[in-house]
């Protein structure tokens, strides 16, 4: 009977050392730590000789390889150095079992397909899979979870060269997971960020995504997910959350995501949902929501934006308190003569009201919505008037005697003073 280190079994047996050390949690005699050398072929005959719960340790070196299955738990542990550069064949890890660990190694070059998601890392129906201190390179997706539970990417890197939405694929891709944790990763350069569907009860924070060409981070019909202290940067737009209920957004920074039809973050049918303690800065529109309902938007900070929130009709029960407006062109916007949503308790840096009884709010209720914005939103291109003494006659006027923006969308009690604490404070911890 031949055993697992018998020279006789592969032809590259001499690239594979096994070091036979136990393994944790796994009966002694069932345990290897094996070495693999660069060599043709050195990995995949690594895969086939190891047993469940074996360790490989992957040495310093390119490894031309592709299409390796990892089909029993393993832990796959990378040099500082290790490459496995697919040259544009195909996908370079399929897992398919559970308890499968993956570190330290680079991954190059899945090539682009039309026909199947090649990914650097794909899990199928696996669990407990952890994938850690990856760096991936070239690749169509970074790392593609599918119908998995329980997974774990945390502090890779993962660098794509995106040129269009069409021959793209996504940095972290999940569609159908539950429980899983995004965590600490850097993602540039793909459709999206982070793309999640039917994905829930997940956790994304401390992640980096930016210059991506779509979203940082997209949603779609993924119900109860935390997402928190992460920064979309520079992407097409910081986030998109679509048809999900029950989201938890909090300390994040939305930044400089500027396009004709770009947001810092993109509601679009989302429920029971809170967004409190983010950055929102220099975005075209830092909160779009259209379809919102029972959201709770507060202590978030909204700087420099084009629009600090563009409301749509379709909206309702939503309330926005204890948040900062300063600084932009617009801080709120909606479509519709009527407003079902309520703002109450914020600061408005345009606000010019007054404090006779000492309390901290004004006496006189603020309008945030500028008759301009409405005529922008019927007729985008009188945009170049923004600045014009007669806009800004008519704002005033509007504000006194509204007749166009909506009667019922106002701040009753506006804050006098900005507030310290809650965004600011989280801003500085994340950054």
């Amino acid at each position: 009977m031949k055993t697992r280190n018998d020279p006789r079994l592969m032809p590259w047996a001499a690239a594979i050392v096994v070091c036979a050390l136990l393994h944790t949690g796994m009966p002694a005699s069932h345990a290897a730590r094996i070495h693999i050398r660069p060599a043709p072929g050195a990995l995949r005959a690594g895969l086939a000789e190891a047993a469940a719960g074996d360790t490989l340790l992957v040495q310093a070196g390119l490894y031309r390889e592709h299409t390796l299955t990892v089909d029993k738990p393993l832990t796959i542990l990378g040099d500082r150095g290790a490459v496995i550069n697919a040259q544009g064949r195909g996908a370079i890890f399929l897992v398919t079992a559970d308890h499968v660990t993956l570190r330290g190694l680079t991954l190059r070059e899945t090539g682009l397909s039309y026909v199947e998601d090649r990914a650097a890392v794909k899990c199928i129906k696996g669990m407990w899979a952890r994938f850690e201190d990856l760096r991936i390179e070239r690749s169509m997706f970074g790392v593609y979870f599918s119908r998995s539970r329980h997974g774990i990417v945390r502090r890779c890197r993962i660098v794509g060269e995106a040129v269009t939405e069409s021959n793209s694929g996504n940095g972290i891709h999940s569609w159908y997971g539950d429980s899983l944790l995004i965590e600490d990763n850097v993602v540039r350069g793909h459709r999206d960020g982070v793309y999640l569907e039917f994905t829930r009860h997940t956790l994304v924070r401390g992640n980096t995504s930016e210059n991506n060409l779509r979203y940082g981070l997209h949603f779609m019909f993924s119900d109860d997910d935390v997402y928190e202290y992460n920064h979309f940067i520079r992407n097409g737009a910081g986030a998109a959350v679509m048809y999900t209920r029950r989201v938890d957004m909090r300390g994040n920074v939305f930044r400089d995501n500027w396009g004709p039809a770009s947001y810092g973050l993109l509601l679009k049918d989302i429920y029971d949902s809170n967004i409190h303690d983010n950055v929102f800065e220099r975005n075209t529109a830092a909160i779009y929501a259209e379809g919102g309902a029972r959201l709770t938007v507060t202590r978030n900070i909204l700087r420099a934006n084009g629009w600090a929130v563009r409301l749509m009709a379709n909206c309702t029960d939503n309330v926005f308190s204890a948040n900062v407006f300063e600084a932009n062109s617009f801080d709120v916007a909606t479509n519709s003569t009527r407003n079902n949503s309520l703002f109450r308790a914020n600061f408005w840096d345009a606000y010019r009201g007054y404090d006779l009884d000492h309390d901290g709010f004004g006496d006189t209720p603020f309008r945030p919505v500028r008759v301009f914005s409405h005529i922008v939103e019927q007729n985008p291109p009188a945009l170049i008037l923004l600045n014009s003494f007669f806009i800004a006659l008519l704002d005033i006027t509007e504000r006194v005697f509204p007749s166009v923006t909506p009667e019922t969308l106002v701040d009753a009690r506006p804050l006098l003073r900005r507030p310290e604490g809650g965004a600011m404070t989280l801003k500085e911890r994340v950054r």
